[in-house]
């Protein structure tokens, strides 16, 4: 496997055009191997491009650098998170330690960030990736006086480490609840015999998925809801709260180390939205309209509450953990919708052909399983193939069902990226924990939404590989896959499923009809939860180091429901530990955009001439341009927030 590893690294280098590649699966003692060899090997590339000692243009050299260290770290990095053995993942995330190490160093050397800045750019891409570059070095403190360049580089190993163990508390958790009689009351049959529970007998569940979403949908036994939503929401464990503070110190301390007040302001001024003061104002702007909107829903389902235990509404409270069921009950009551029942009308595997058609339909493409070596038996790979040329443009990995020790949410991740320049071809691995014998509407929503950064990923065609896929900008980076998620519920989309799931009932045009009013029904709620966890991560970072939790319970304070007791949510808010830190706000300004950008396709949402333009103007672009360039490119204008606001009020239909 190694001797794998090095000649795809030497071919590359050589400039030999590709035949598939797919991901090496490395042991633990491999992963450590070659992790210390790739980097190695990076420092000696980096240190012959600070002395000038490189054949060719330095953009040029920097590139096959990066793509000869992603050649091992990106495999590692999916292993570290989905590897059956514990082993692997540790080695994996070990590697992911050294190689935080390795890029601090890099962006820290200021004989290479002197020949990155003597760079002559010969076109606007050039430019652009000099650009960025002189950005990150400036963001890892290589101007910094060298104590605080030290410092700056010690936080960040420590930062990489301490996320790795918030992520692995979370996943590893094995808690497993017990309930039984009047616990189990409303769970459907089908939710039973899926976890084998005899008449009378008892159930066991964990903090998966597809045991936690439809048990809060449907359980009736408040107590039994209060009970399992409290366990959820301590999953990370009091020793997450105590990494998080950590890590909101250790960012605060790192902001300071740039003569700026806080993290937010530091990570703010590279994203699209640009400053902590915009920021402010789109989160005041959408607050307004989403407590109007939030606070008609509360009415509604704090109404069905007190009417459903007999009560006065003046004694009733709708709690954090009566949410999911009384918009079930809601949605059941007004649009006819059992989202339990869905799951017969979308079973899983035949969804997943559904996507692959639908993608390969708009965007001139083709999937093509292959057998390779995965790393579970519930992984599959698809060649993606330009349906035009007949070319392998990338390979695609889908690992869709939970298990133990497996990452917990769902995500895709862009392990390897394009280079035209090299003749490098991408790879994304698709990672969800879905039930296996069916999705609900939600479900297949998010399948659409991952399966959207899947493709980013894979249609990449950028020119070097530090601008390709999802290398956006973080307020960007979910707009074409939240864009996705509107072929899960056009009746033009929702008609190509027949084809995929014979023997399925079929979903006519009123149920359609229905399932739109039910996804917008308590669209309200769902808008301001995402603009309370915004908002808790923007103070959180935008202030002076404070307890979250105390921040968490003093806002959750003062919303309708009230902070639920015992609970530890951001011990669990693995975004703001991440990735996402002053960025959660992204996902309803990328939202913004997305919904903006539908208006491209009009009402035939199954175009693929619209189809190929998005593919090439956005999703094959990768960061060669910035986010709103793209945008006003696609659009033909500046983008605009009114379809989003319609959103959250509920008014925007998706049939058309």
């Amino acid at each position: 496997m190694m001797r794998r590893l090095l000649c795809v690294a030497s071919c590359l280098l050589a400039g030999v055009a590709e035949a598939r590649i797919t991901l090496p699966m490395l042991t633990a003692a491999e992963i450590s191997a070659s992790c210390e060899q790739a980097l190695t090997l990076g420092a000696a590339r980096a240190q012959q491009l600070a002395q000038g000692r490189v054949d060719g243009p330095v953009l040029h050299g920097w590139d096959r650098m990066m793509a000869s260290v992603e050649n091992t770290v990106g495999p590692v990095y999916i292993l570290a998170y989905v590897h059956p053995d514990k082993t692997v993942r540790d080695a994996g995330e070990a590697c992911i330690v050294e190689y935080t190490q390795f890029e601090t160093s890099l962006y820290q050397d200021e004989a290479l960030y002197a020949a990155i800045s003597d760079v002559e750019p010969q076109d606007a891409i050039d430019a652009k990736l000099k650009q960025d570059l002189l950005i990150a070095f400036a963001d890892a403190g290589v101007s910094l006086p060298p104590e605080r360049r030290q410092r700056a580089a010690a936080i960040l190993t420590e930062l990489q480490s301490l996320g790795q163990r918030f992520a692995r508390n979370i996943r590893e958790n094995n808690t497993k609840l017990t309930f039984s009689g009047d616990e189990l009351a409303g769970l459907p049959a089908s939710y039973l015999e899926q976890h084998d529970v005899q008449p009378g007998g008892s159930l066991t569940v964990g903090f998966d998925y597809p045991d936690y979403g439809p048990f809060m949908r449907s359980a009736s036994n408040e107590s039994a809801r209060q009970r399992y939503y409290t366990a959820f929401n301590r999953r990370g464990g009091a020793e997450n709260l105590e990494l998080l503070d950590r890590i909101v110190e250790l960012r605060h301390e790192y902001a300071g180390l740039h003569g700026l007040e806080s993290y937010a302001e530091f990570v703010l001024q590279r994203r699209m939205v640009g400053s902590v003061a915009r920021l402010d104002r789109f989160l005041t702007e959408v607050g307004a309209v989403t407590r109007e909107a939030e606070a008609a829903d509360v009415a509604r389902l704090r109404a069905m509450k007190a009417e459903d235990q007999g009560r006065p509404l003046d004694e009733v409270q709708l709690k954090q953990w009566d949410r999911s069921y009384y918009i079930e009950q809601y949605r059941q009551a007004t649009a006819q919708v059992d989202q339990e029942a869905l799951r017969a009308y979308f079973p899983t595997l035949a969804v997943r052909d559904w996507i692959l058609a639908v993608t390969a339909t708009q965007y001139g493409l083709r999937f093509e399983p292959a057998d390779v070596p995965v790393w579970h038996e519930d992984v599959v790979y698809y060649d993606v193939i330009d349906q035009h040329s007949g070319e392998r443009l990338s390979g695609l990995y889908l690992d869709l069902f939970p298990r133990q020790g497996k990452f917990k949410h769902a995500a895709a991740f862009p392990v390897r990226g394009a280079s035209t320049l090299q003749g490098r071809t991408p790879i994304s691995v698709l990672v969800t924990n879905f039930d296996r014998n069916g999705l609900t509407q939600g479900e297949v929503e998010t399948f659409f939404h991952e399966f959207g950064h899947g493709v980013h990923g894979v249609l990449s065609r950028t020119r070097y590989v530090s601008h390709a896929g999802t290398s956006v900008e973080r307020d960007f980076v979910e707009a074409p896959s939240q864009m996705f998620e509107e072929w899960a519920r056009r009746p033009e989309s929702l008609a190509l499923l027949q084809a995929h799931c014979t023997g399925c009932p079929v979903l006519g045009e009123d149920q359609i009809r229905r399932l739109d009013v039910a996804r917008r029904l308590a669209s309200g709620m769902r808008y301001a939860r995402q603009h309370l966890y915004a908002s808790f991560d923007f103070q959180l970072y935008q202030n002076p180091p404070q307890s979250a939790q105390a921040l968490w319970e003093q806002m959750t304070a003062q919303t309708p429901y009230g902070y639920a007791p015992e609970t530890q949510f951001p011990g669990a808010f693995s975004h703001i530990a991440g990735g996402y830190a002053s960025g959660y706000y992204g996902y309803m300004w990328s939202e913004a955009i997305a919904l903006d950008m539908l208006s491209a396709f009009g009402t035939s949402i199954v175009n693929p001439q619209v189809g190929l333009r998005f593919r090439n103007l956005i999703l094959a672009r990768g960061s060669e341009q910035s986010a709103d360039a793209m945008v006003r490119s696609f659009l033909g204008r500046a983008p605009s927030n009114a379809t989003f606001f319609d959103e959250i009020r509920g008014q925007r239909s998706a049939v058309q």
